[in-house]
């Protein structure tokens, strides 16, 4: 049956343009700017802004912000760089905030 629907995937909740995979979620448990966020291994139809570096809730980060390529909404960011050993695993992945991105196929 899933065959037929397609895969579930996050949208941009503006556009509802295809953003992630719902397979690609590592983690929902993360925090964004404006509430709850999950944190993906790949993120798609995006453009990805300036690098900078940010103090977060878990240390220093280089980060860049992610829009949606259709509308240039904000959904997150990347993780360019963590400083701390214990956050390297975020780094190269995506937050998407959960109030700017949508189901499909669900």
């Amino acid at each position: 049956m899933e065959d037929l629907i397609g895969p579930r995937l996050y949208s941009c909740f503006n556009c509802r343009n295809h953003v992630a995979l719902h397979d690609d979620v590592i983690s929902k448990a993360f925090q964004g700017r404006n509430g709850r966020a999950f944190l993906f291994s790949h993120a798609m139809n995006i453009k990805v802004g300036p690098k900078e570096d940010r103090q977060l809730m878990t240390g220093l980060h280089t980060i860049a912000e992610v829009y949606c390529c259709d509308c240039q909404q904000v959904l997150g960011w990347k993780y360019e760089r963590a400083y701390e050993e214990a956050q390297k695993y975020k780094e190269g992945k995506f937050i998407l905030e959960k109030s700017k991105i949508a189901t499909e196929n669900w």
